[in-house]
């Protein structure tokens, strides 16, 4: 498998953050086997692939948090979380603390 690929596995899960796809659609669309593109994905990559598609929608989560005032609920939603409960244990794992206070301490704000 070449970097090429990778990079193409990459851009797909970018362009999908906000759908419910996993790695069959991805390995489908790169035209590789599911434990193909997972071994290989891990390889390149460092981390397996569930972990990165995990890793990447609470990173873009938590960016709206900051750059919008969208309630935490449509934020949750929109990245595939089933409940505001499920987002609320995923983000404190992933950052420390609730959306809400991550939202409050890295809002900057507004001079006008």
């Amino acid at each position: 498998m070449s970097v090429k690929t990778i990079e193409d596995m990459l851009d797909w899960v970018e362009e999908h953050l906000e759908a419910d796809l996993g790695l069959p659609q991805m390995a489908l669309h790169v035209g590789y086997s599911e434990y193909y593109c997972s071994a290989k994905f891990h390889e390149y990559v460092g981390i397996p692939f569930k972990e990165y598609v995990f890793k990447r929608k609470i990173s873009c989560a938590a960016d709206e948090l900051v750059r919008t005032d969208r309630r935490i609920i449509e934020i949750a939603m929109q990245f595939g979380f089933s409940s505001h409960e499920a987002f609320t244990r995923a983000f404190k794992k992933a950052y420390g603390c609730s959306p809400c206070q991550y939202r409050k301490r890295n809002s900057t704000p507004l001079n006008l």
